[in-house]
C-alpha cells in the first residue's frame, strides 16, 4: 500500500518594513508571517506595544520576546517587568496585556485565528 507524502511546507522569507502593518489589542503590529500565509505553523508579529488591552486566547500559546524597550507584562493580573532580552510565555486562558513603551517579537502557535481573542468582561 503506497502513501501520498504531505506537501512541503512554504518557505518564506519577509522583511520588516515590507509587512502589512495595522493596529491591534496591543498595539501597531508589523505581520511578518500571519493568517493570509500558507502552511506556516505559527504566526510572528512586531508589535510597538501600547497599552495593551488585556485579553486571553482558548487556543494559542504566544511567546513575547522584547526586542527594545521596557515596561511590564500583566500574567493573570501579576506584574512582570520585562526589558530588552526577555521572553515571556503565555499559554493558553492566561489573561495578558502589558504596559510600557517595547517593541516585541510575538510569536502564536499555532496559527492565528480571528475567533481566537477573547476579553475578561465577555460572558459567553
Amino acid at each position: 500500500m503506497s502513501t501520498i507524502p504531505p506537501a512541503p511546507l512554504s518557505t518564506l522569507v519577509r522583511h520588516e518594513g515590507e509587512a502589512p502593518r495595522e493596529q491591534s489589542t496591543c498595539g501597531w503590529r508589523d505581520r511578518l508571517i500571519s493568517r493570509e500565509d500558507e502552511q506556516v505553523a505559527a504566526w510572528a508579529h512586531a508589535v510597538d506595544i501600547e497599552e495593551a488591552k488585556p485579553h486571553y486566547h482558548k487556543h494559542a500559546t504566544e511567546l513575547y520576546y522584547v526586542l527594545e524597550g521596557a515596561g511590564v507584562v500583566l500574567l493573570d493580573g501579576t506584574e512582570h517587568p520585562v526589558r530588552k532580552g526577555s521572553l515571556v510565555h503565555i499559554p493558553p486562558g492566561v489573561v495578558h496585556g502589558a504596559r510600557g513603551r517595547m517593541r516585541v517579537l510575538v510569536v502564536g502557535i499555532p496559527n492565528i485565528a480571528d475567533d481566537d481573542l477573547y476579553f475578561p468582561e465577555q460572558v459567553e
